[in-house]
């Protein structure tokens, strides 16, 4: 398996490039369109069949990708 920080250089923001959202490694495919994917239970492998140009490592990169946006401090009263 690579490395966290490997993986999280697969993601790429280009401004001008689908709105500026993250994409994988440059291309037009939106870290955002992997995540629903899989949340809607569609299979690695399928999103494998569906986008040619993806490999396993950038499916795990957004969901690294996503781990990182969503781990704020808990505040404690």
């Amino acid at each position: 398996m690579n490395s966290t920080s490997s993986l999280l250089t697969r993601i790429t923001q280009t401004p001008g490039q689908c709105g500026g959202r993250p994409c994988i490694r440059g291309m037009r495919i939106r870290v955002t369109d992997i995540l629903e994917m899989l949340a809607e239970n569609v299979s690695v492998a399928e999103i494998l069949e569906d986008f040619p140009d993806l490999e396993l490592a950038d499916i795990q990169a957004c969901l690294f990708f996503a781990a990182r946006r969503t781990d704020f401090p808990r505040l404690t009263a």
